[in-house]
C-alpha cells in the first residue's frame, strides 16, 4: 500500500510538471486525459455512460442553442431523460423492482423479482446533476452552449470533484476551462495547505473515528449499552462529515493548485443553531442544485404556506433518495423536510417566544444526529435497534471509555473553529512559528491517527 502511495505521488508530480509547462489547450487536453484515466481505475467499462452523458448533453445543448419553443424543450427533455435514464438504470432500478414486489407480496400476490446484478458506478450521482444542470441553465439562457467538444467533456469528467463532488455549475467552472489561467505562488501554497486540511480530516479524523464507529455497529445492537449506542451515532455525524469535507478539501485545494477555482461545499455545520442553517453550510453545492432545480421550479415559497412545505418536503425527500436507493435514505430526507417546514412555520409567526442559541443548537444537532442513524443503518431493523437502544436508557461504560475517540474530535474542532473559516484555511495569515506548528500537528495527527486499514470515502458510493 505505501509503495502504491509513492507511485501514485511520483505520477501526480510528473503529470503537475508537465502541466506547468503547456500551453492552455495542451493543458486541458492532459487534464481530459488525465480525467478519463483516473475514472477508469475503477472500472474502465463504465467510461462508456460517461461519454454518452457527455455526448447527449454537448449535443442537446447546441441544438437548443438553435431552436425555439417546443423543439428546443424536446431537446432539454432528450439530455435530462438520458441522464435520469443512467441513474433510474444503474442506481435505482432494483430499489424500485424490490420496493413494488414487497408492496404486491402484502397485498397477498407473490411476487419474485429477478433481481439483477449491476454495480454502482462511482460518482454517477455528481456527473449526471452536474450535466443536467449545465442543459437546464442553457435552456433558460443562463450560459451558452459550449461550442469545444472537449472544453465540455473536461467539463463533465474534470478529475479532482467528479467522484464525490463538489457540483460545480457551468457558469463557474467552463469559463475557467476556456480561458488561459496562471499558477501563482500564492494559489498553489494555498491548494497545498487546502490539500493537506483536507488529507488530515480524511486520515486523522474520519478514518480514525470509523474503527469506533464500526465496533459499534457491527456488534449485537440488541445487546449494546446505550451509552455505546449513542457514543456510534455521534462518532459517525462526526466521520461522515470529516469524510466527506475531507475529500472536497481536498477536491478544491488540488484544483487551485491548477488554476481553477471549485465552490466551497462545507461551512461548518455543526455549529449551525438551525436546521435552515444547516443546510445552508453542509453540502453546500448539492444544497443549492435541489433549491434552483428542484424546490424553485416545484413552485419554491410560491403559492401560500401549505404549497411551501410540501415543496420543502418533496425536494428533501428526493435529495434522500439522491444520496442512495434505500427507504432509510428516503427516511433521512424526509427528517429533513420535516424539519425544514417546522422551523420555517416557527419563523414565520411573528408572536413566537425567543428560544436561546445554546438550546435552539441542541435542538439542531439533535434532529442532525438523530437522522444519521437512518444513513449509517442498514436496513429500517437496525435503525429501531439503535434508537430503541438510546431511548430506553440501560447500562454504560465509563467516562474514560467515551472519550477515547478525543483526539481526532479535538483536531476536528481546531479545523472548524481556529484554522479554516467559509471553507479557506486561515493558516497562511498566521506567524510562521505558528503556522509551523500547525503543520507539524496536522502531519503528527495524519502519522499518528491514521487507519491502518484503507478506509473508503463515505460519498463514493453515491
Amino acid at each position: 500500500m505505501l509503495f502504491q502511495t509513492w507511485v501514485f505521488a511520483g505520477f501526480f508530480v510528473l503529470v503537475y510538471a508537465l502541466y506547468l509547462g503547456l500551453a492552455h489547450k495542451p493543458q486541458n487536453l492532459l487534464l481530459l486525459v488525465v480525467s478519463y484515466v483516473f475514472y477508469g481505475w475503477w472500472d474502465w467499462r463504465f467510461l462508456g455512460l460517461l461519454w454518452i452523458s457527455t455526448g447527449v448533453g454537448y449535443a442537446s445543448a447546441l441544438l437548443m442553442g438553435r431552436s425555439s419553443g417546443g423543439r428546443r424543450r424536446a431537446f432539454l427533455w432528450i439530455s435530462l431523460c438520458t441522464d435520469l435514464g443512467i441513474l433510474a438504470g444503474f442506481k435505482y432500478l432494483n430499489f424500485f423492482v424490490g420496493s413494488a414486489a414487497a408492496l404486491l407480496q402484502r397485498a397477498g400476490f407473490d411476487a419474485h423479482p429477478a433481481v439483477l446484478g449491476i454495480a454502482l458506478p462511482v460518482g454517477i450521482s455528481f456527473y449526471t446533476f452536474q450535466s443536467m444542470s449545465y442543459t437546464l441553465d442553457v435552456y433558460r439562457e443562463r450560459v451558452a452552449p459550449v461550442r469545444s467538444l472537449g472544453d465540455f467533456a473536461l467539463y463533465i469528467a474534470y478529475f479532482p470533484h467528479m467522484v464525490a463532488g463538489p457540483i460545480v455549475r457551468a457558469e463557474r467552472l467552463l469559463p475557467q476551462l476556456q480561458k488561459p489561467r496562471t499558477v501563482t505562488r500564492e494559489s498553489f501554497e494555498s491548494g497545498l495547505l487546502l490539500f493537506g486540511i483536507g488529507l488530515a480530516r480524511k486520515l486523522a479524523i474520519a478514518d480514525c473515528l470509523a474503527r469506533h464507529v464500526d465496533n459499534t455497529f457491527h456488534n449485537d445492537l440488541a445487546a449494546s449499552s446505550s451509552l455505546e449506542l449513542l457514543r456510534g451515532v455521534l462518532l459517525f455525524g462526526l466521520q461522515i462529515y470529516n469524510d466527506f469535507a475531507g475529500y472536497s478539501d481536498m477536491a478544491r485545494g488540488l484544483s487551485r493548485m491548477m488554476g481553477i477555482e471549485l465552490t466551497v461545499n462545507f461551512d461548518a455545520p455543526y455549529f449551525a443553531t438551525t436546521i435552515t442553517e444547516f443546510w445552508r453550510r453542509w453540502h453546500i453545492s448539492l444544497s443549492n442544485w435541489l433549491r434552483d432545480y428542484l424546490y424553485i421550479p416545484l413552485g419554491g415559497n410560491r403559492g401560500g404556506e401549505f404549497r411551501t412545505y410540501r415543496n420543502l418536503l418533496i425536494t428533501m425527500l428526493l435529495g434522500g433518495l439522491w444520496h442512495g436507493a434505500s427507504w432509510n435514505f428516503v427516511i433521512w430526507g424526509g427528517i429533513h423536510g420535516a424539519a425544514l417546514a417546522v422551523h420555517r412555520l416557527w419563523s414565520s409567526r411573528a408572536a413566537r417566544p425567543r428560544i436561546p442559541a445554546p438550546l435552539s443548537w441542541a435542538m439542531t444537532m439533535a434532529v442532525v444526529f438523530g437522522a444519521w442513524v437512518f444513513f449509517r443503518a442498514e436496513d429500517l431493523g437496525e435503525v429501531r435497534a439503535v434508537l430503541s437502544g438510546i431511548l430506553h436508557w440501560h447500562g454504560g461504560h465509563s467516562l474514560w471509555w467515551f472519550v477515547q475517540p478525543l483526539a481526532p474530535v479535538l483536531l476536528w474542532l481546531f479545523l472548524d473553529r481556529v484554522a479554516v473559516h467559509a471553507g479557506e484555511p486561515v493558516i497562511s495569515r498566521w506567524t510562521w512559528p505558528a503556522r509551523g506548528l500547525t503543520y507539524a500537528t496536522l502531519a503528527l495527527g495524519i502519522t499518528l491517527l491514521r487507519s491502518h486499514h484503507a478506509v473508503p470515502f463515505v460519498y463514493f458510493q453515491f
